[in-house]
């Protein structure tokens, strides 16, 4: 489902969605807010490139971060979570990983973790994209969107 699906969905059942992203940086927000009357839908979106921001802004556990680094599941997880609470959203979606062309952490280039947060929902996918920067960037948003519309269908 593409952005203009997924606020059709979320306006059709009176709910809303928030974003935490890192190495998104607020595309996925910005890819919804694109939509005409995304604003009966899209709450707001918490940019956490920063590891500390990971913790201070969407509320991470430190610890996880400590002991795992930011590219981890349970950060993506931890950030959907976060989004949905501190925007007062009804879905959250957070997205972690390494966009390259470096590894980080001994994460390779590429490798994306999405989470969504919703009443009774609490998922997360681990992908792999090739590509350079933007394009990993760019698979990570429709991957987002495909994993809040798939609850929304």
């Amino acid at each position: 489902m593409d952005a203009s699906g997924i606020i059709a969905a979320l306006i059709r059942r009176g709910e809303t969605v928030a974003t935490a992203e890192s190495l998104t940086a607020g595309l996925v927000c910005a890819t919804l807010a694109d939509v005409p009357g995304a604003s009966a839908a899209l709450r707001g979106g918490l940019v956490v490139y920063a590891t500390d921001l990971k913790t201070e802004l969407a509320g991470v556990d430190p610890a996880l971060l400590a002991e795992h680094g930011a590219v981890h599941p349970e950060v993506a997880a931890q950030l959907a979570e976060g989004a949905r609470a501190r925007c007062g959203a009804n879905w959250g979606l957070g997205l972690t990983g390494v966009a390259g062309p470096d590894p980080q952490d001994g994460v390779t280039p590429g490798t994306v973790h999405v989470g969504l947060a919703g009443d009774g929902v609490r998922e997360v996918r681990t992908l792999r994209f090739e590509g350079g920067r933007g394009a990993v960037r760019q698979s990570s948003v429709r991957a987002a969107l495909e994993l809040l519309g798939e609850q929304l269908t």
